[in-house]
């Protein structure tokens, strides 16, 4: 009966943890466990929720050709898998973690990236977060605009309908509910940047960590 019972009492669990942190002003329900291994953080008191009918990705800036699209376009794109473990700046790991999308290079090239450019910043549509990286981090092959996390499409808890996904570096520079790709000249400092944490977040090599790189 347990083993029967397990795997949706932990689906429960876990939807009630996102459920409540959606709507905790004060962040303390990102501090419990679930089985997924993941805690739910959110910089707001509430995200709205996008689908896809309303959801909208805009990549602008110093491109030559700004773009918008929509879920299903992105999902017609090539897609690109890629095991990785999870490591957050806090502690926390989730080994072996699936992840599916574009190639964010892919929708530099297709922008048509200026000469002038040497970073990308990232908006997300609960109005708070933002985060930044480098051209050529943005470039790298295992950096991604993710539709899907654990073999199932991303979930509003957890960043959906999509999320940036950058696999060398800690959590928080895997933006979540993120909205807009904006091509600029230098770097920005995002919204953990500005409250200390590093620009560059490799993991073990940053933020007086020497957790085991990613893999």
């Amino acid at each position: 009966m347990g083993v029967i019972a397990a795997p949706p009492l932990q689906r429960g669990l876990e939807a009630f943890l996102g459920s409540a942190a959606d709507r905790d002003p004060t962040g303390l329900t990102g501090l419990l466990p679930n089985g997924g291994g993941f805690r739910y953080y959110s910089v707001t008191s509430s995200v709205p929720h996008k689908n896809a009918a309303n959801y909208r990705l805009t990549v602008d800036g110093l491109v030559e050709r700004p773009a918008t699209y929509t879920l299903a376009e992105l999902r017609a794109m090539p897609q690109t898998r890629m095991v990785k473990d999870v490591q957050c700046v806090t502690g926390w790991r989730v080994p072996g973690t699936p992840f599916e999308g574009v190639r964010l290079s892919a929708l530099l090239d297709a922008a048509g990236v200026r000469s002038a450019a040497g970073a990308i910043r990232f908006t997300c549509f609960d109005g708070a977060y933002t985060e930044s990286l480098t051209l050529a981090q943005a470039r790298r092959a295992d950096v991604l605009v993710a539709l899907r996390m654990q073999d199932k499409d991303l979930g509003h808890d957890h960043g959906g309908p999509v999320r940036l996904y950058v696999a060398p570096m800690y959590f928080y520079k895997s933006a979540k509910w993120l909205s807009g790709i904006t091509v600029t000249e230098k770097v920005r400092p995002g919204y953990w940047e500005d409250r200390g944490y590093d620009v560059d977040a490799w993991v073990g090599r940053s933020n007086g960590r020497d957790d085991d790189p990613t893999s």
